[in-house]
């Protein structure tokens, strides 16, 4: 195993376990796959002109020991196992739950996601996690799963407004 936590994005000098190094302020450079870190704030502004990023600050952070390291990959490579065997549960439910003649209900997402972060930038000034498109999502299947099968025990054939009910 290798003495470095990550190598610079810009440079490509290595960024040992435990010490300081800059990440981007803008979410998108902190993704996964993304992941962009700096040795040093020299670098950070070096991404700053192909990135176009229109506000941004390098952030100082103190990169983990080896052991936290190993043990943060442990616990990610289990949630992912662990998301996988739900995602097979729910996909195993809904079919088994659905009545359109066995085709699988599509989980496309269901928030025009533009309109989501411009309303939570406007309001609060806050950024929007992409992570909460999914979950809004499912949200917005449950609320629609009751209000159909309130519109279905009332003998209607159209979902109305009165059948959108808080949960709970």
């Amino acid at each position: 195993m290798s003495e470095q936590f990550k190598v610079c994005s810009t440079c490509r000098k290595p960024i040992p376990f435990g010490a300081s190094y800059y990440q981007c302020s803008v979410s998108t450079c902190q993704r996964g796959k993304t992941g962009l870190y700096f040795c040093s704030v020299e670098c950070w502004d070096a991404h700053l002109p192909m990135m176009r990023h229109r506000e941004a600050w390098a952030e100082a952070v103190k990169a983990p020991t080896r052991a936290e390291w190993e043990l943060q990959q442990v616990e990610e490579a289990a949630g992912a196992a662990k998301s996988a065997e739900e995602r097979i549960v729910n996909e195993n439910q809904s079919n088994a739950t659905n009545s359109g003649g066995g085709t699988e209900m599509p989980q496309d997402v269901l928030i025009v996601v533009s309109k989501l972060k411009a309303y939570i930038k406007s309001k609060s000034g806050m950024n929007t996690s992409d992570g909460i498109v999914p979950v809004l999502s499912n949200l917005v299947r449950e609320i629609c799963d009751r209000a159909i099968e309130s519109a279905r025990s009332d003998g209607r054939k159209t979902v109305l407004d009165r059948d959108i009910k808080p949960a709970g």
